[in-house]
C-alpha cells in the first residue's frame, strides 16, 4: 500500500465543493473525522441540512476523490447528523470568504 496521511486525504477533500457554496467541505466544517487503516478509508462527514439537494453528488466526488489516492484501500463515506453542523465548525478563512467575520464567528 502506498503512504496515505490524513494531510494528504485533507488536499483531496479540499478540491470538493458546495456548488451553492463557493468553500471547500472541509473548510466548511462538514468533515468530522478520517480514519485510515491498512484496508481501508472512513471519511465520517455531514452536511448543513439533511435535505441538502447536493448530498448524493458531493458524497460521490468525495468517494472519488479519496479512492483516487487511497493505495487500493476501500473508501467508506459515514454521513451523521449528531454533532449537527453549526457555523462554529468552518475555518476562518471559509468565514471571511463568506463574510461571516462580522457576526461574531
Amino acid at each position: 500500500m502506498t503512504a496515505l496521511s490524513k494531510e494528504t486525504v485533507i488536499e483531496a477533500l479540499k478540491t470538493v465543493y458546495d456548488p451553492e457554496i463557493p468553500v471547500n467541505i472541509w473548510d466548511l466544517g462538514l468533515v468530522y473525522d478520517i480514519a485510515i487503516s491498512d484496508g481501508d478509508v472512513v471519511i465520517t462527514m455531514t452536511f448543513t441540512s439533511p435535505t441538502c439537494p447536493m448530498m448524493e453528488e458531493l458524497v460521490s466526488q468525495v468517494h472519488e476523490r479519496v479512492i483516487a489516492i487511497s493505495g487500493g484501500r476501500d473508501v467508506h463515506v459515514e454521513l451523521v447528523w449528531d454533532p449537527p453542523w453549526d457555523l462554529s465548525r468552518m475555518s476562518e478563512s471559509a468565514r471571511i470568504d463568506l463574510d461571516l467575520t462580522e457576526m461574531g464567528w
